[in-house]
């Protein structure tokens, strides 16, 4: 069985890059494509070869492959995939219009629809070196949003990363998505029961993580906050902070772990279609306490592995910390709900269980050798 792995454009390290190296782990042998390929800032590939797009040679891509935004399908719709009997794209806009021979299979994984032209408002806000080009990227956005339609039809099957995806999936494309939630890589993460007297926030510092709604809980209360992270939002809320609300910035993952081990409870106040913070809390012992919509809704246990506020607001957020300080935790437990349900073992047990349902067991006689390498592996990390 010919394979091809297809990920939108490899120029950064965010999530969506941590999930296609995972894919790219668990299918070794299979052909990698991109329209974009910055070997130096983006994930490690192993010397894996990428084949891209004629994006590629275009001018400024590689940095601002954003302004190219019109030029995406049809870079992937030129590609000649037509050797491979699978096709696995990994998308959060343009890969998934990539096309396949008759009879073969596409397999999408799905990180979210394009979010850039189904809430363009928002995504301008977030970027706003854009806002500029405003009245120039409406037209471009809704010729843009009807290719979209047309080619979120490509597919043969949606795979989404969480509840909230799925359903977006479903209501903007029309189509059905399994639901495989996202690993984290559990043997980064060290368990400790013994918390000390802090609470922790592991973000980027922008506006819609709402970290406001934490400083103004902190500020009240007067409890110990680490902020660990930075961003567009540091200045102004670090002037907001009393001294009990502490800044880090950027730290080094050996430190951040050893703080996410160490907290009473990790808070999250943005709602999150996903989220890999619960989960990494989750693995250290340690619980959350996070705005009960969204992503943790897939992820948590209210009362077991975290607690869930509503609304977003800072009400809501004091009495979650008040009712964390009174609750008995079972550190341990926490730790094994992320290990049995998260782990990148479970990732890939869940990923051969669709691939089984689809071309039968034979199919995985041809994976059998390196999925027992990997469970040996992940096992061994696992209770590292």
């Amino acid at each position: 069985m010919k394979i091809a792995l297809v990920h939108d454009y490899l120029t950064q390290r965010g999530g969506a890059e941590r999930v296609f190296q995972l894919l790219c782990k668990f299918f070794p042998e299979a052909d990698v494509y991109s329209s974009l390929y910055d070997s130096q800032n983006t994930i490690d590939l192993q010397g894996r070869s990428v084949k891209t797009t004629f994006l590629q040679k275009l001018p400024g891509t590689k940095r601002g492959f954003r302004f190219y935004a019109p030029l995406y399908y049809s870079a992937f719709r030129q590609l000649d995939l037509q050797e491979y009997d699978l096709i696995i794209s990994s998308t959060s806009s343009f890969a998934k219009g990539v096309r396949k021979r008759p009879g073969a299979m596409h397999i999408c994984f799905c990180h979210n629809v394009t979010r850039f032209l189904w809430n363009t408002r928002i995504y301008l806000e977030e970027y706003s070196k854009f806002k500029k080009f405003s009245p120039l990227i409406e037209p471009v956005m809704q010729s843009l949003r009807q290719q979209d339609l047309q080619y979120s039809q490509e597919p043969d099957l949606y795979i989404a990363n969480s509840t909230t995806v799925a359903r977006r999936i479903n209501r903007i494309y029309q189509r059905k998505a399994l639901v495989i939630n996202y690993p984290i890589d559990t043997s980064k993460f060290i368990y400790s029961g013994d918390k000390e007297d802090y609470y922790l926030i592991s973000s980027r510092i922008i506006s819609y993580k709402r970290l406001d709604i934490a400083i103004e809980t902190f500020n009240w209360l007067g409890l110990p906050l680490i902020i660990i992270g930075d961003g567009p939002e540091r200045k102004r809320l670090e002037a907001k902070s009393l001294d009990n609300i502490n800044f880090l910035g950027y730290v080094e993952d050996n430190w951040r772990k050893h703080l996410m081990a160490k907290a009473k409870a990790v808070i999250v106040t943005a709602l999150e279609d996903y989220g890999l913070v619960p989960i990494e809390a989750n693995a250290s012992g340690t619980p959350v306490i996070a705005y009960g919509a969204g992503g943790v809704l897939d992820t948590q246990i209210s009362g077991k592995t975290g607690i869930l506020f509503n609304p977003q607001t800072p009400d809501a957020l004091q009495r979650a910390v008040k009712q964390e300080c009174l609750q008995t935790w079972n550190y341990s437990a926490i730790r094994d709900h992320a290990i049995n349900n998260y782990s990148e073992l479970v990732f890939f047990q869940q990923i051969a269980k669709v691939l089984e349902e689809f071309y039968g067991k034979s199919v995985m006689a041809n994976l059998k050798i390196h999925a027992e390498w990997l469970a040996d592996n992940v096992a061994v990390g696992a209770r590292g």
